[in-house]
This record gives C-alpha cells, sequence and structure tokens, in this order.
C-alpha cells in the first residue's frame, strides 16, 4: 500500500513564492477525489425517504442500502494503494472517477432496492480509492511547514461534498413539489439526487488529466526525465532537479515495505501505537457523526418535520460541517492536534447529551414522533453544534493524526490497518441506526454521547501530540 506520508517525493521544503499557488492548485484537484467521497457518500441522505416509498423496504434493508457503499469503500481503499505504486497516482485516480460515474448512472436507474445495494458498492469503492489516493498525492506534493493545512484539503473537500449534495437535493426535492418521488423529466427526484454525481465525476477526470504525476512515483518507475519536469515546476527552475532525484532514489532504496507482523507486539498483539490509530479511528465513528450525513433527512422526518424543510435542515448541517473544518485547518498547525482532539471530545459530548435529552421528550412512534417545540429548538441546535464540534476537531485531526504518528518502518501497514478499523466501525454505526432510532432515539444518542465522553480519556492518556514533529523523528 502507498504510504500516504512518506517524505514527500520531491516535495517542496521552502517552495518558491510562485510555486505556492501552483502546489496549492493540483493540491485542491486531487482533493476533488474527497469532494466526490463526501458527496456519493452523502447523497443518499436526501434519497433515503424516496428508496423506502419505491421499493417498500423498512429500517432494516434500508440501513443495508446506506451502508453497502461502506463495504465497497474498503475494498477499494484495499487495493488503491497497490494500483497506485503500480500504475501511478493519476491513472488510479481517472479509474476512481469512472467508477464514480457508472455508480451514479447505475444507482440513477436500479430495477430494485438489490441492485440499488451493488451499484453503491461500487461507487463505495470509488470513495475508498480516493479516501487513499487524494492524501496520497498530497502528501508528495506538500511541503513540511504547510503539510497539515495541505493535508486538510482532503477533509474541507469531503465537507464541501456533502454541503453541496444536501443542497443539490434540497433544490431537487422542491423542483419536484417538496417530495423526493416528484416526477421530473420522467424520473423521480430521488433518482436524480443519486445520478446528478456523474457531473463532478466527470470534472474529477478532467483535472486529473491535467495535473502532474507524482514525482516520487515517476522516480520510482525510472521516469527520471518527466519527473525533473514536474519537480521544476513545483519548485522552481532554479532547483537542482538532480539532487532532488538522488535524494528521492536515496529513501526509495531505503525503504521498508511493511508487512502486517511488522505491527505485532505489546502485550495485546499489537504495537501500542497501532492501537492508539486503531482507537482513533473507532471513536470518530462511534460518535455517530455519519448518522447525521446519512440520515439526517429522515431523522428530522420522523419528528414531525416535513420532507423539504428536512432537506434544509440537512444543508444548513453541511454548511456548518464547512465552517468547523475551516477553523480546524487554520488551528491545526497553530494549537496542535491533541487540544482541538480534546475541545471537540468534551463539545461533542455535551452536544449528543442535549440532543438525547431533547429526543427523550418524543411522543409516538416508529416514523410517526413529534417533539414539543422547545425541545425540537434544542434537538436542532444540539445536532448542528455536535457537526461543529467534531468539524473543528476530529473531522480533520484524525485523518492528519493517521498520516503523522506511524514510524516510518509501519507506517503504511499501520495505516491501513487503522483506515480498515474506520470503515468498519462506520459500517455499524450506519448500518445499526435505523433499527436503534426505532427502538429508542434517545438512549441512541446517549449511547454516542457516552462514546464522546470516552474519546476525553482516550485522549488524555494515549495521544501524543505530532505538531512540528518531523514525519522521519516519529517513534
Amino acid at each position: 500500500m502507498v504510504s500516504v506520508t512518506q517524505k514527500p517525493s520531491g516535495a517542496v521544503e521552502a517552495p518558491a513564492p510562485g510555486r505556492l499557488g501552483f502546489v496549492v492548485f493540483i493540491t485542491a484537484a486531487a482533493a476533488l477525489g474527497g469532494f466526490l467521497f463526501g458527496y456519493d457518500s452523502s447523497v443518499i441522505n436526501g434519497a433515503v425517504s424516496g428508496i423506502q416509498e419505491k421499493f417498500g423496504v423498512g429500517s432494516g434493508v434500508t440501513g443495508l442500502i446506506v451502508s453497502s457503499a461502506l463495504l465497497g469503500s474498503a475494498v477499494g481503499a484495499a487495493v488503491a494503494g497497490r494500483f497506485a505504486d503500480r500504475y501511478g497516482r493519476i491513472k488510479v485516480m481517472k479509474a476512481g472517477a469512472l467508477l464514480f460515474a457508472i455508480s451514479a448512472v447505475g444507482s440513477m436507474l436500479p430495477f430494485s432496492a438489490w441492485d440499488l445495494a451493488l451499484w453503491r458498492v461500487l461507487g463505495g469503492a470509488a470513495i475508498g480509492i480516493a479516501s487513499v489516493i487524494a492524501p496520497t498525492y498530497i502528501a508528495e506534493v506538500a511541503p513540511t511547514k504547510y503539510r497539515g493545512r495541505l493535508a486538510s484539503f482532503q477533509q474541507a473537500a469531503i465537507v464541501l461534498g456533502i454541503a453541496i449534495s444536501q443542497l443539490v437535493n434540497w433544490v431537487l426535492a422542491q423542483a419536484a413539489g417538496g417530495d423526493t418521488r416528484g416526477q421530473l423529466l420522467g424520473l423521480e427526484a430521488w433518482q436524480w439526487m443519486l445520478g446528478i454525481c456523474v457531473v463532478p465525476a466527470a470534472v474529477y477526470f478532467v483535472l486529473a488529466s491535467v495535473i502532474p504525476e507524482s514525482p516520487r512515483y515517476l522516480i520510482q518507475a525510472e521516469r527520471l526525465d518527466d519527473a525533473r519536469k514536474v519537480l521544476a515546476e513545483v519548485e522552481g527552475e532554479g532547483v537542482d532537479t538532480d539532487a532532488r532525484i538522488a535524494e528521492v532514489q536515496a529513501l526509495i532504496a531505503s525503504d521498508h515495505r511493511p508487512r502486517f507482523r511488522d505491527l505485532l507486539g505489546g502485550r495485546f498483539g499489537l504495537l501500542p501505537i497501532v492501537w492508539v490509530g486503531i482507537g482513533l479511528s473507532v471513536f470518530q465513528q462511534l460518535v455517530g457523526i455519519n448518522v447525521i450525513f446519512y440520515y439526517s433527512s429522515i431523522l428530522w422526518q420522523s419528528v414531525g418535520i416535513d420532507q423539504g424543510n428536512s432537506l434544509l435542515i440537512s444543508f444548513v448541517g453541511s454548511v456548518i460541517n464547512i465552517l468547523g473544518t475551516v477553523i480546524a485547518i487554520v488551528l491545526v498547525d497553530r494549537v496542535g492536534r491533541k487540544p482541538l482532539a480534546l475541545i471537540g471530545s468534551a463539545g461533542m459530548a455535551v452536544a449528543l447529551g442535549t440532543a438525547g435529552w431533547a429526543f427523550s421528550s418524543a411522543t409516538g412512534s416508529g416514523d410517526n414522533l413529534t417533539l414539543p417545540d422547545l425541545q425540537g429548538t434544542v434537538a436542532l441546535v444540539a445536532a448542528n453544534a455536535f457537526v461543529l464540534f467534531f468539524a473543528m476537531s476530529w473531522g480533520v485531526v484524525v485523518w492528519v493524526m493517521l498520516g503523522e504518528m506511524f514510524p516510518n518502518r509501519i507506517r503504511a501497514a499501520a495505516l491501513s490497518v487503522a483506515a480498515s478499523a474506520q470503515w468498519i466501525a462506520n459500517w455499524v454505526i450506519t448500518v445499526s441506526f435505523p433499527s436503534m432510532s426505532r427502538w429508542n432515539l434517545s438512549a441512541t444518542y446517549l449511547i454516542y454521547a457516552a462514546f464522546a465522553a470516552l474519546s476525553i480519556l482516550f485522549v488524555a492518556k494515549f495521544m501524543k501530540e505530532t505538531k512540528g514533529v518531523r514525519l522521519e523523528d516519529m517513534g
């Protein structure tokens, strides 16, 4: 698997001022994979109620349809690194864009709930590819000084994709008379919600075609003339490209390709640092953040808010998600990773506990719940506060930490294990929420609040600050 944080291949330690803009451009272009990641994973939010009505499925099957993409994500993430090492980062980006587009068309025109789930698995594979390739490419062109902020582009693109998907869902629903099953040009609104992902997929393919290949891959593939050209574009014409190439060749020659057995050791099977990475990944999901992104529209509908307004509320939450991510990008290299994580954990615990209290006042059952006006307002504020605290902390910090915290000799293998744990935890939360919410919505949120509170203890005891520490010095 590609090491997403290996010392950048020919990356610029102190880029010429005129070249930093170019680095930002190619970073942003690569991060469009993150945009598709967010868009495709969240767009199902607005389509859930339409899918349920169209195919007559209950909460259990709904959970499987929504979570099916995560199974594909695990596969895509597992193979992306190997393919990127063999065929190059750019070709794998293009392949991911094509998978996104094919999945969008198939999801738009399903014959049944089950083939819709299969198309979602294919889209999930593209998500998994994007989750590995974009940060890999970014790390290989990012100067150390700006590494945290440029690495945050991936998360910023993800939350932007989530927001745009919610806005598009709301616009389509309004155009169809406020009903996701309303007709638009011969198809139902929810079908357009899923199919319109073709557009950003095409943009991603085009941008992947114009940005340069990673210098590290070019040197590894012995395409030295191409590598010199890219290094000159990134660092400026005055750079000693031969010296840069020699440096990267020495790094590649000394690379140790980590295997799973390199992670073994300690009292509990794996090295302690690997368990910390797994813990960060799992806690990021166990607080229930993806419940907001995947199910918020039917959540608000279940407590008496109409379909159109529920989609608008989901969009507002996505905008707050963007705001929180911007805050994290600004602070992650200044305040540090650990303080942000602690602040976020405390804020999430309070917000989730408050939401749990508000939902305890719901009356009715199943999909026919109602909340008193006060508790309904409190639930909305608490849910958005939860999103803000998550976005300004764990949303960015975990991805940055996973890229930095492991020693060079085990980084790729350890990151693979931690990322797999994250996908599994994500799947568990996503597939279980519909049934859990029907059982007891208030208790469900209190469970998420308990995990947020536990994450405070975990960060305080086990997480070490990596701000300002060189990757080569992690140990």
